[in-house]
């Protein structure tokens, strides 16, 4: 019998791991590094309005877990309950005092 591996039964590797994605990075830094040199001037203008456009792209990426605005629930991360805040220490009473 003939055991002999093909070419067509390998798996080409991901996109990530091939050449034409280091070549595919490697001009996206050169075109990054002359944007940026050149438009410095725009970019850094830009920077208050690209902090500000964030607030609402994290209010909706980072509150994914909570399961809506409801009215007065607690969140509850996993299945863990909530528990309670531990009893405060009883004050001395202040006529004690000298």
């Amino acid at each position: 019998m003939n055991h002999e591996l093909s070419h067509h039964d390998a798996e080409p590797p991901p996109f990530w791991r091939s050449r034409y994605a280091v070549g595919l990075l490697v001009m996206g830094g050169i075109a990054t590094y002359f944007l940026l040199s050149e438009h410095r001037a725009h970019f850094l203008g830009a920077l208050p309005l690209l902090l500000l456009l964030s607030c609402p792209l994290m209010h909706v990426f980072m509150h994914h877990d909570h399961g809506g605005h409801g009215g007065g629930h607690g969140h509850h991360h996993g299945n863990k309950p909530m528990s309670t805040p531990p009893a405060a220490s009883p004050t001395p009473p202040t006529g004690d005092r000298p």
